[in-house]
């Protein structure tokens, strides 16, 4: 046997298990990388802020910190008042349980010739074992919902953490990458780390502004028809539908269609043509005017980037991918040469013809002027 072979084979095995140990390492450090990349773009987005308030004489910490204390002042203020109003909803319904079921009863007891009473189909209810193994499914579940609520709480919490940190020592961080770099990659590296900063803050600035205005145009249409909850529903739909990317809309514009029907079925469908137009207005003409100069990207590449998110990180990819891709896009922009573009008819979209040759009208009017002298000649 060769004097080399064993040496291969050791280091072979050796490598083989440190890419098993590798692999086992960063699979379990795959939530936690997760969350730091949140609180990378988390930090990005509010940078603006910070940076602002820390311009004007405060210290950076106690600008993150405001920050941060109004963020969560609003999330709080949000949950609070949608949570009310679904308890004051599903109070609502049990109170009228009873009389939608004597109307339901009546109804069949009419077209069925039937005698149903409401006594017997909720003795039927409350006896059937339908009802007995949900409560036990139910009861067996809490505490899978107690551990996932637990869970979300820590990722929520490691990411406001990391996000604080990025955001407070974002200088400090720039220093730390930059002085293991020489000079030229450090001038790149903030150019992008500035650039990044732009387009994440400008993509939630943005969203948010469109937030504003959808909210206050559909809590005025929601106040005027006289559904309940009107600001509440209009916070809903400002935020939902900006935030939520691809089907935003219309979990947004569901809500309030259904506080709508309980009211009248026809404002159900007011509601519906309004969500309809109003994603017109804002897709050809609001949006446009407010991103052009913060996330300028085609909405094909704005739609295929948050479906690869999706595919990529899930959720976490569809809240981010519009921002990176509007980063990249930017940061190869300012390095990719450009060309004066030729005057071709194509490039306009337009067929490219013989000089020489008539076009398809002019053949037509030539044919017309020469039919008379057809006739006249037969």
């Amino acid at each position: 046997m060769p004097r080399w072979l064993p040496r291969a084979m050791v280091l072979a095995l050796a490598l083989i298990a440190a890419f098993q140990l590798g692999s086992w390492a960063f699979h379990q450090v795959t939530g936690l990388l997760i969350n730091i990349l949140i609180a990378f773009f988390l930090a990005l987005a509010i940078e603006p802020a910070v940076s602002w308030m820390a311009a004007h004489g405060m210290r950076r910490g106690l600008a993150t910190f405001l920050v941060f204390l109004g963020l969560t002042v609003a999330a709080a203020g949000f949950v609070t008042l949608l949570g009310s109003m679904l308890a004051g909803q599903i109070i609502k319904m049990v109170e009228g349980f009873p009389d939608y079921l004597d109307s339901v009863i009546n109804w069949v007891n009419t077209t069925f010739h039937t005698e149903l009473r409401r006594v017997d189909v909720q003795e039927g209810l409350l006896h059937s074992d339908w009802l007995r193994k949900y409560a036990q499914n139910s009861a067996a579940g809490v505490l899978d919902v107690s551990a996932q609520v637990l869970g979300g709480l820590f990722q929520l919490l490691t990411v406001a953490l990391f996000s604080f940190y990025f955001a407070a020592d974002g200088p400090r961080l720039r220093r730390a990458l930059c002085s293991v770099l020489p000079p030229a990659r450090q001038a790149e590296v903030l150019r992008a780390w500035e650039i990044a900063v732009d387009k994440t803050g400008g993509y939630l600035y943005s969203r948010g502004l469109m937030a504003l205005v959808s909210g206050i145009a559909h809590y005025i249409l929601l106040e005027a028809l006289g559904v309940p909850y009107a600001p509440v529903l209009g916070v809903w739909v400002g935020l939902v539908s900006q935030f939520i990317p691809t089907i935003g809309t219309y979990l947004a514009g569901a809500l309030p269609m259904l506080i709508a029907f309980t009211v009248n079925p026809w404002y159900a469908v007011w509601v519906l043509v309004f969500v309809v137009i109003y994603q017109q207005f804002e897709n050809y003409m609001l949006q446009p005017k407010l991103t052009s100069k913060t996330v300028d990207i085609h909405p094909a590449v704005a739609f295929g980037s948050v479906i690869a998110g999706t595919a990529l990180l899930g959720a976490v990819g569809a809240l981010i991918a519009i921002p990176a891709v509007a980063t990249l896009q930017a940061f190869l922009g300012a390095y990719v040469k450009r060309y004066t573009v030729t005057d071709d008819p194509r490039v306009h979209g337009r067929p490219r013809r013989d000089p020489g040759r008539p076009g398809a009208f002019a053949r037509v009017r030539l044919l017309w002027d020469r039919r008379p002298e057809s006739q006249e000649s037969s």
